[in-house]
C-alpha cells in the first residue's frame, strides 16, 4: 500500500491532478496549467465525496495550494502543497468530507483536483 509519504515518490511534479498518469496521454489535460473555473469558498468549506466505488480508505489526505501558485501558468507540485487534514481510515460506502483518498483494496491511489478561491 502506498502510503501518504511514498505518494510524493510516486507521483511526479506536474502530474499531480492527474494521478501521474499523464505522461501516456490519458490525463494529461487534468495536470495543464490554464485558466480553469473556479468556485469562491470561504476558509471553512467542505468538499463532500461519497465512495460510490466501495472501495473504503485507508487515509484521506487534504492539501491546499500555498500562497503565489499560479494554476494559470504552473504545473502543480508537491512544493507548491501545504497538507491541511489527514484522517484515518474509513468504511466503503460513507459520504466523506474529505479530497485526496487511498484505497483500503488495492495498491492505488486516487488523486482529485478542485480549484476554489478562498474568500
Amino acid at each position: 500500500m502506498i502510503n501518504g509519504s511514498a505518494l510524493r515518490g510516486a507521483i511526479p511534479d506536474g502530474q499531480l491532478c492527474g494521478a501521474g498518469l499523464t505522461a501516456d496521454g490519458r490525463y494529461a489535460s487534468m495536470d495543464t496549467p490554464g485558466a480553469w473555473q473556479t468556485t469562491d469558498v470561504t476558509d471553512d468549506f467542505t468538499v463532500v465525496f461519497q465512495d460510490q466505488a466501495h472501495h473504503g480508505t485507508d487515509y484521506f489526505q487534504v492539501y491546499v495550494s500555498k500562497q503565489g501558485y499560479d494554476p494559470k501558468t504552473q504545473p502543480l507540485g508537491w512544493d507548491d502543497l501545504e497538507l491541511v487534514a489527514e484522517t484515518g481510515s474509513m468504511p466503503p460506502g460513507e459520504i466523506n468530507n474529505i479530497e485526496v483518498w487511498q484505497a483500503a483494496h488495492l495498491d492505488q491511489s486516487y488523486c482529485m483536483c478542485s480549484d476554489v478561491d478562498f474568500g
